[in-house]
This record gives C-alpha cells, sequence and structure tokens, in this order.
C-alpha cells in the first residue's frame, strides 16, 4: 500500500473530528447573525488568504451544485470580471471566526486525551510537517490545493489552528488527484458517485494514490512515520 493510501483515513480522521467538535459553535454563530454557513466555512483558511478563481471553485464545488446564489444574496463574497470570488468584509469576519473556532475545538479534543495518548504536545511538530507537505504540493497540486495553500495563519495562531488549517488544505491536494484519476478513465461526477466496488474503482483509487504520492517526496521515510504516527495517536 502507498503511503498516500495509508495516511488518506488518519487525515480525514482528524481534520473531520476537529470539524465536528467546532460544529455547535459554528451552528450557533451563524444563527446569532440570521445566516447560514457558506464557502467561508468551508475553505476559510484558502479565502483569507486569496481569492479562489473560477476553475478552483468548479473543482472544489464539482460534488455539489455550485451554486453560490446565498454566498452572493447573504453578502459573504463578490465575484470579479475574471469569475474569482472574493470574500467581502462580512465574508472575511465570518472566515476567520470559522477558523478560529475549528482551532479552538481541536485544541480542547486533542488535549482531552493527554493522560494516555501525547496530546497538544505533539501538534507543533505536527503542523511543521504538514506545512512541508504543503510547500511541496505547490508544484504537485491541481486548481483546488493551489486556492488553499499556503494557508492562512493569524499571527498569534495556535499550533492546534496551524495544524487544523494546513490539514484542510493538505486535504485537496487528494481531492484533486482523485478528480483528475476518475476523469482520466472517463466518468464524470455521476458515474463515480454509481462506480461499485471492483476493478475499474480499485483502478481510480490507484491513480489517486499515484498523483497523491508525489506530495509526501518532502519528507524522508522516517519523518513521514512520525507524520502517520503523530495523527494517529491525536484524540478523536
Amino acid at each position: 500500500m502507498s503511503y498516500a493510501a495509508m495516511i488518506r483515513p488518519v487525515v480525514d480522521r482528524v481534520y473531520v473530528g476537529a470539524r465536528d467538535a467546532a460544529r455547535p459553535a459554528l451552528e450557533a454563530y451563524y444563527a446569532e447573525r440570521g445566516l447560514r454557513p457558506g464557502f467561508e466555512a468551508s475553505f476559510p483558511f484558502g479565502l483569507l488568504a486569496r481569492p479562489m478563481r473560477a476553475e478552483a471553485l468548479a473543482d472544489a464545488l464539482v460534488y455539489t451544485s455550485g451554486d453560490m446564489t446565498h454566498e452572493r444574496e447573504q453578502g459573504v463574497a463578490t465575484v470579479d470580471a475574471d469569475g474569482a470570488w472574493h470574500l467581502t468584509p462580512l465574508g472575511r469576519e465570518l472566515a476567520l471566526a470559522v477558523q478560529r473556532m475549528v482551532g479552538e475545538a481541536a485544541e480542547e479534543r486533542w488535549a482531552s486525551g493527554a493522560d494516555l495518548l501525547p496530546g497538544l504536545e505533539v501538534v507543533p511538530r505536527l503542523a511543521e510537517l504538514v506545512g512541508r507537505l504543503l510547500v511541496q504540493g505547490c508544484a504537485t497540486g491541481g486548481p483546488a490545493f493551489r486556492a488553499m495553500a499556503p494557508v492562512y495563519e493569524p499571527a498569534d495562531a495556535s499550533a492546534a489552528l496551524r495544524l487544523a488549517s494546513r490539514l484542510g488544505a493538505l486535504r485537496h491536494h487528494r481531492a484533486d488527484a482523485h478528480r483528475a484519476a476518475w476523469r482520466a478513465a472517463g466518468l464524470t461526477v455521476a458515474g463515480i458517485r454509481a462506480l461499485p466496488e471492483g476493478p475499474e474503482r480499485r483502478a481510480v483509487e490507484d491513480e489517486t494514490n499515484r498523483r497523491d504520492e508525489p506530495i509526501y517526496a518532502a519528507l524522508p521515510s522516517d519523518e513521514r512515520i512520525e507524520l502517520l504516527a503523530g495523527l494517529g495517536a491525536l484524540p478523536n
């Protein structure tokens, strides 16, 4: 099994766990403002750093309707003549709040197993390792990844916020690889969703791993093991 295949579920578990932990606070925050979350809540670490180009947005939202109507109606985003999406002052305020709440929820969750697991003491090192992967990914990632990295990090960002944001961006390297793999196989969104387990599905997953693997060349084998073990040990 490739390293990309081994670490994918670990990255997903850690990042999705942090997002899940933040969900109650996020829902309350938006409800108090009479708003509902949009793309600023999904990609804050990228949108706070740069506008999102139309190609990147289309790929990032390929499994959804891609409808940006409510972002414009709620006043959180505008689109320029080139099709790039920009946060408004309100959108930036929301994105900053989302990133902060995810970081806070992650810190609380990862500290919860400190009696049995390494917990927060390993988070700065893991953030550093993932940061090096993001640099490598600038040469290997697709449109969505390039919209997410380098990530925006406040000057006073905690290690937990840095790690959560960087993992969020890292996941888009694999997402780009997966889209490229099923498109190369002549599939559509509907086609990949309907594709059953079997040789064709395995071929797409193998190609995804092949395209995703180069980002991990940033780390020698011992640091790859360190990253896999460190993320795997974080409480969820």
